[in-house]
């Protein structure tokens, strides 16, 4: 195949692939809103319904990873800790350092049955992205504006709505509240200086506030920290668009299960407990990038056939009603229309 021909093929997949996330998504949102009616009525009937309706939404962007561009995530992990994952609920740190690491996460998630449970915490503008942010949004996503004074008491008011959320969840963290880069990194050191803290070299400072306060208000409903370190092998620097065309990533994954009850209570101490996790997270990370493995028993958790089951679903569902559309405005032969729809569908 020549390379204008490759273009174009890779081309009609994206539209395609965007196609199905952007329309399925929307179906997905417009019924959510329905499901309002039940809040009221049936809070944990609404609860278990949106769960199922946001895995339909996020388990299409993990399909991507795990199946369209076949990415390897070995997981690294003490066997005792293995079989409690997805049967406990978890806070999962995680560190920052690539454009996919999110969705590495997701496939954590996926790989033991919580992917539509999770949960996160967010800036609030996402709250107002059509599907991801809306779909969050009857997830009881908790949302803030990075300003802790006037986020302290909705983050707080959140965090303890989900004590008796029905399914086991996990709530994904990112400490560092922005992803790794150079630039970041000095900044974050000359503050770290500035506090007497520890420097790190492969984290930026991690934002205590956020995290004692989600331990505090989930304290005796969820059972441990899971502390995640996750790295990509030959150096490889992953990207959405890179999953996007097929490419092929290699991650590794390295995950401590810490009981909750080893969290200290008191704000102050928990601060001081997740500095230290910060610089044990860098001596992984140093470890890593010289041994290229983790000190635990590495292992690649099975793949579940749902996402791909979920995404062939909704590509049956909607390329037949776009297929048929296409040709009948070829049928009509009316260039300004075939010219309209073009134009639709490449924004």
């Amino acid at each position: 195949m020549d390379i204008v021909g490759f273009l174009k093929s890779q081309f009609i997949c994206h539209l395609l692939i965007c196609y199905i996330f952007i329309v399925s998504g929307l179906i997905i949102n417009f019924i959510q809103l329905f499901t309002l009616i039940l809040w009221p009525i049936n809070k944990q009937l609404f609860r278990r319904i949106n769960c199922r309706l946001a895995y339909c939404i996020s388990s299409q962007m993990v399909m991507l990873l795990e199946w369209w561009s076949g990415t390897d995530c070995t997981l690294y992990t003490d066997p005792e800790s293995y079989h409690k994952y997805g049967k406990e609920n978890a806070i999962v740190i995680l560190n920052h350092n690539f454009e996919i690491d999110f969705l590495c996460g997701w496939n954590f998630c996926e790989r033991f049955g919580v992917l539509g449970s999770s949960k996160v915490l967010a800036k609030k503008e996402l709250s107002y992205m059509p599907i991801i942010g809306w779909m969050w949004y009857f997830l009881e996503i908790v949302f803030c504006k990075r300003k802790w004074e006037e986020d302290r008491k909705t983050v707080v008011q959140k965090l303890c709505s989900l004590r008796d959320y029905p399914e086991k969840f996990w709530f994904l963290i990112h400490c560092e509240g922005t992803r790794f880069t150079e630039q970041k990194h000095q900044i974050s050191m000359r503050v770290a200086e500035a506090k007497g803290l520890p420097k790190l070299k492969y984290h930026l400072l991690p934002r205590t506030k956020g995290f004692a306060v989600t331990v505090q208000c989930l304290r005796n409903v969820v059972s441990a920290v899971y502390d995640s370190t996750l790295n990509f092998r030959n150096n490889e620097n992953p990207t959405l668009l890179g999953v996007l065309n097929g490419k092929k990533y290699h991650a590794d994954l390295y995950v401590r299960r810490i009981p909750l009850e080893d969290v200290p209570k008191d704000e102050q101490e928990c601060s001081t407990w997740l500095h230290k996790l910060y610089q044990e997270k860098d001596a992984f990370q140093e470890e890593y990038y010289r041994t290229g493995t983790y000190p635990a028993v590495p292992t690649i958790p099975p793949r579940r056939p749902w996402t791909l089951l979920n995404w062939l679903f909704w590509a049956l569902l909607l390329l037949y009603p776009l297929f048929k559309l296409l040709i009948n405005m070829i049928n009509s032969g009316s260039s300004l229309t075939l010219a309209s729809f073009a134009f639709v569908i490449i924004i």
